[in-house]
């Protein structure tokens, strides 16, 4: 009887497991997001990221789930075409581009609470579970983790 090395059965595994890691690496963020609130750690709304006419990623907001404001609360501080609009409908993560495996950057983020717009990138978490949506303010980066829905 003729036995295989060890070094060939672990080579035949990662093999096999190769495309299961680069499926994961080529999964877009498309779909829809539960927005969580940092401070209550509750959720506060839905957010369905699609593929642009350019190729880039955005998002809007499709349900509001926080409703201290109201069931359509509009986004008073916003400046610009924004400005006393409907937060739901609304257009708040734009322009991001793929940036390696599971990760996109370059692109905007808007915080309807505070009416201000910030670099903002993405990166896939938890086998693509989990988002990590980053706003930034020059090198400095604060993470929100949504959960796909």
């Amino acid at each position: 009887m003729r036995t295989i090395p060890f070094s060939a059965v672990f080579a035949v595994l990662v093999l096999l497991a190769l495309p299961t890691l680069n499926a994961h690496a080529q999964q877009p963020p498309t779909g829809h997001w539960m927005t969580i609130d940092d401070a209550t750690g509750k959720p506060k709304s839905v957010v369905e990221i699609y593929q642009a006419r350019d190729g880039s990623f955005a998002g809007r907001v499709t349900e509001i789930l926080d409703l201290k404001q109201g069931p359509n609360p509009l986004c008073i501080k916003c400046n610009g075409s924004n400005k006393d609009k409907p937060i739901k409908g609304m257009v708040i993560l734009w322009g991001l581009k793929p940036k390696g495996a599971g990760r996109w950057s370059g692109g905007h983020v808007l915080d309807p609470e505070n009416g201000k717009t910030y670099k903002s990138k993405l990166e896939l978490l938890d086998g693509g579970r989990k988002l990590g949506m980053s706003g930034c303010i020059a090198f400095f980066c604060r993470q929100q983790v949504w959960a796909r829905q």
